[in-house]
C-alpha cells in the first residue's frame, strides 16, 4: 500500500515562483507525503468535471479499481453503457511529481494548460483529494463555488499584504 488515505482540509495559495515552481500548502504537504508511503510524491490530474486540477497522494489511486467496479455496476443496473477502458484512462493517467521539503514542485505544462493556470494556484481541500484552481477560472464559476472564491480572494489578499510589508 502506498500509504494511508488522507483528508485534505483548508486552502492555500501559491504564486508561480523561481524556476517555474509552485508551493504545495503546508497543511497539505504532510498529508500528501503520508498518503504516498512517506515519500514526497504528489499526484495531479485534470478534474473529470470541473475546469481545475485535482491533487492527491498515491494511496487515493489505489482506490480507483474499486471505484471503477462500482461505477460499472451502477451503470449496468441503470441499463447504461459503461466503457471501462475509457474510465480507467480517465482515472489512471495522472502525473506524479516530487516536491521538496518546502513544498515546491513544477506543474507539468500540459496540466496547467488544461486548467487555465497562468501565474498562481489556489488549493481547496476535499476529502481524499483537493482541487487546484487558476484564480480567474474559479472566479468564473457559479454560486456553488462562492465559499471557495471568498477563500481564494482572502489568500490573495494575505499574499499582497505580506508583499506590501516588505
Amino acid at each position: 500500500m502506498a500509504g494511508a488515505q488522507s483528508q485534505f482540509w483548508g486552502q492555500g495559495f501559491s504564486p508561480r515562483g523561481e524556476k517555474n515552481r509552485f508551493v504545495l500548502p503546508a497543511d497539505f504537504r504532510a498529508k500528501v507525503k503520508a498518503a504516498s508511503g512517506g515519500e514526497r510524491v504528489l499526484c495531479i490530474d485534470k478534474h473529470h468535471k470541473h475546469p481545475c486540477l485535482v491533487g492527491f497522494g498515491e494511496a487515493y489511486a489505489e482506490t480507483f479499481l474499486e471505484q471503477i467496479d462500482k461505477e460499472e455496476e451502477k451503470a449496468l443496473k441503470r441499463g447504461e453503457d459503461f466503457d471501462r477502458d475509457v474510465r480507467e484512462a480517465q482515472l489512471c493517467g495522472f502525473a506524479t511529481m516530487s516536491f521538496d521539503e518546502s513544498g515546491r514542485f513544477v506543474l507539468p505544462e500540459h496540466l496547467g494548460e488544461q486548467a487555465g493556470i497562468k501565474e498562481a494556484l489556489y488549493f481547496h481541500g476535499g476529502i481524499n483529494k483537493f482541487t487546484i484552481w487558476a484564480p480567474d477560472v474559479l472566479f468564473a464559476m457559479g454560486p456553488e463555488w462562492d465559499s471557495a472564491k471568498s477563500s481564494c480572494r482572502a489568500k490573495m489578499a494575505e499574499l499582497a499584504n505580506k508583499a506590501a510589508r516588505k
